[in-house]
C-alpha cells in the first residue's frame, strides 16, 4: 500500500515507529522500496556521497530533480521526500513554492524537505498553502554549515535548546506534517517529540523520536569519506564490492572470466577463413 502524509501521521498516534532511508538511484530505491521502508529520502546528501562535493551547498535543483525523478521511478511503496537544496527556497517565498513545485512536478516527489526553523516559517505555510506537502529539518542543518562553523551539535545549551523547540513548534504551525532533528541532545529531541502533534525523525537525535533517518551508504558501509557517530552499519557492503572488483580484475588478467557459460555458441558451423575471403571479394 502506497505511503502518504496521512499514513506517517497515523504512525504517530498509533505509537508505530517511522522508518526512512536515503536513495538517489532507481535501483538501490527500488530494492530500498522492496524492503518495506516507510519513507525514501531524496538527500541533498547526494552532493558529498554522489558526486564527491565536500558539502551540500553545491547541489543544485536540476541534480535534485534529476535524482528525485529517477528514485520516484523506482518506489511503488513508500513516500518519496525530496530535498529543496541550498538557495532554491532562502531568497523569497515565491523562490520556495515554485522550487518545491518544480520537485513535485517535474520530479514526481510525495513531499519536499526544508531546512531551517521560525525564519522559514512563512516559506512553510506558503508551500502548504500550495498543496505541498513539508518536512521541516532543525537541529544541525547542513546547508548552515558556515553559519554553525561546521558540522556541530545543536541545543546543548539552554538558550540553543529553547530556540530548536521554538523552530520545532513554529513548522508544526506553520503546516509541516513532520519535523527532521538532525545532531541535538536526545533528551531535547524526546521533549520535542512529547510537546508536537506531527511526527519527529531522528539523525543523531537518539531513541526518543518517532522515527528515524540513515544515509544508506552510512548504513552499509560504501562511504568511508566521513562516518558520523550516529551511523550504525549494518553491513560492510563497501567491502564487498571492492572484493567482488578484485575477484574481477584478477579472472580477467587470468583469462578464467568469462567462461564458456557466459558466451554464445553459433547456430551452425562456420569456416571463418573461407568466410573472411569472401568479404574481401
Amino acid at each position: 500500500m502506497k505511503k502518504t502524509v496521512a499514513t506517517i501521521l497515523k504512525q504517530k498516534s498509533e505509537h508505530d515507529r517511522i522508518t526512512m532511508l536515503t536513495a538517489y538511484d532507481y535501483s538501490t530505491a527500488k530494492l530500498i522500496d522492496e524492503s518495506g521502508i516507510d519513507i525514501i529520502l531524496v538527500g541533498d546528501s547526494l552532493g558529498m556521497v554522489m558526486l564527491g562535493y565536500e558539502d551540500t551547498l553545491s547541489v543544485t535543483m536540476n541534480d535534485m530533480i534529476h535524482h528525485t525523478a529517477a528514485v520516484s521511478r523506482g518506489t511503488q511503496n513508500a513516500l518519496v521526500v525530496s530535498d529543496m537544496p541550498f538557495m532554491s527556497y532562502q531568497t523569497s517565498v515565491y523562490d520556495a513554492v515554485l522550487n518545491a513545485g518544480r520537485l513535485m512536478k517535474e520530479g514526481r516527489a510525495n513531499a519536499v524537505k526544508l531546512e531551517g526553523g521560525l525564519e522559514f516559517a512563512p516559506h512553510v505555510k506558503a508551500i502548504t498553502d500550495a498543496s505541498i506537502p513539508v518536512m521541516a529539518h532543525i537541529g544541525m542543518t547542513p546547508q548552515s554549515v558556515n553559519k554553525f562553523g561546521g558540522f556541530k551539535v545543536q541545543g546543548q545549551d539552554e538558550k540553543n535548546a529553547a530556540k530548536i523547540i521554538k523552530d520545532a513548534r513554529a513548522m508544526q504551525d506553520a503546516g509541516a506534517f513532520a519535523v527532521l532533528m538532525e545532531c541535538v541532545p536526545d533528551k531535547l529531541a524526546a521533549y520535542i517529540t512529547e510537546i508536537l502533534d506531527v511526527p519527529t525523525i531522528g539523525i543523531g537525535a537518539g531513541n526518543g523520536c518517532d522515527g528515524q533517518v540513515l544515509v544508506y551508504q552510512d548504513m552499509l558501509g560504501m562511504y568511508s569519506d566521513f562516518t558520523p557517530k550516529f551511523a550504525k552499519k549494518y553491513a560492510e557492503i563497501g567491502q564487498s564490492m571492492k572484493d567482488a572488483f578484485s575477484s574481477y580484475i584478477d579472472e580477467v588478467k587470468s583469462g578464467n572470466f568469462p567462461e564458456s557459460k557466459h558466451s554464445f555458441a553459433l547456430k551452425e558451423d562456420i569456416d571463418f577463413n573461407n568466410l573472411d575471403k569472401k568479404s574481401e571479394a
